[in-house]
């Protein structure tokens, strides 16, 4: 299978690794790695699976992708939108010190734009209420028992692609289980995967009519809304309210001590429509050490 080739020259040092972070789900995501300086992700398009390998930018200034697999010709149109391309930056004007400092360190990060909601929401709803080594694992074992082989050089790299909706609606029960996912976020990936076309299309609304949208599917609240928005609408203003450590993460960048969801709103308000962006570059560097997980590992899931 041969790869079509594309070269993008953006206006601006785009860092892909640091922009792409946010899709990656701990060190062993089947359905992103790293080689030899390329970005390999496991992507399923609307027009199917696809392998897309990108080349940092180079000495020239381009940014060199290849892709396989049906959905190659749609990952390389999406290219420039998935590394920050649309993001407008902008009106963002730092009120603290420490925000400077986080954008001195990063400059050249831009919020990617995915363009695919099931993608960004499979994982999410995985992560609700648990650690991140449970969430990991657990998206970890539903892609390999699941999903598919990337095409192409995917199947040597070890690279996946993720389940679709229409799997998704038919696992069964006492699957989700041996998956370490319990019944209630296994309900809502399933009510999620039902309504998986409606989804989509709230790519093509308003942001705030997309949030509506997506938190009108019980089990998606506002955590698992504007963690699919940031990272398939490119909401710059999306705040993931109701995390364990995002809140107490920024009181401690920013005023030197733990703040409630309630404080982090009244903080933020005056960044509108910037609020992701502030909760992105303070969350690339460690302002305090963390003391604990949103829950503690549960234990009465049965083994592997």
């Amino acid at each position: 299978m041969q790869p079509i080739v594309r070269e993008w020259r953006p206006d601006w040092p785009c860092p892909v690794g640091q922009i792409w972070a946010t899709w990656r789900k701990g060190a062993g995501d089947p359905t992103y790695r790293v080689d030899r300086g390329r970005h390999w992700r496991g992507i399923r398009t609307p027009l199917g699976p696809a392998t897309l390998a990108v080349q940092p930018l180079n000495i020239e200034g381009v940014i060199v992708a290849e892709a396989w697999g049906e959905g190659a010709e749609w990952v390389l149109d999406q290219l420039p939108a998935m590394l920050g391309a649309d993001d407008d930056p902008s009106g963002f004007v730092p009120r603290h010190p420490q925000l400077s400092q986080a954008l001195r360190e990063h400059p050249h990060w831009r919020l990617g734009r995915g363009n695919l909601v099931w993608q960004a929401l499979l994982p999410a709803v995985i992560e609700q209420k648990v650690t991140g080594q449970e969430a990991f694992g657990g998206f970890r074992r539903l892609v390999h028992f699941h999903g598919e082989r990337a095409p192409g050089p995917g199947q040597t790299l070890h690279l996946w692609v993720p389940p679709g909706p229409e799997i998704v609606r038919m696992i069964p029960s006492w699957q989700w289980l041996k998956l370490h996912i319990d019944p209630a976020r296994s309900r809502t990936l399933v009510r999620c995967a039902q309504v998986a076309d409606a989804l989509e299309r709230t790519l093509q609304v308003p942001l705030d009519e997309a949030d509506t949208r997506l938190r009108s599917i019980a089990g998606v609240g506002v955590w698992t809304s504007a963690e699919v928005r940031f990272r398939a609408h490119g909401d710059a203003d999306a705040v993931s309210f109701g995390d364990y450590h995002i809140a107490k993460e920024i009181g401690h960048a920013l005023l030197g001590r733990d703040m409630d969801d309630a404080e982090l709103a009244e903080l933020l308000e005056p960044y509108r429509p910037h609020r992701h962006r502030v909760q992105a570059l303070l969350g690339m560097r460690r302002w305090r050490e963390r003391h604990g997980p949103r829950m503690a590992p549960r234990t009465h899931l049965p083994a592997n």
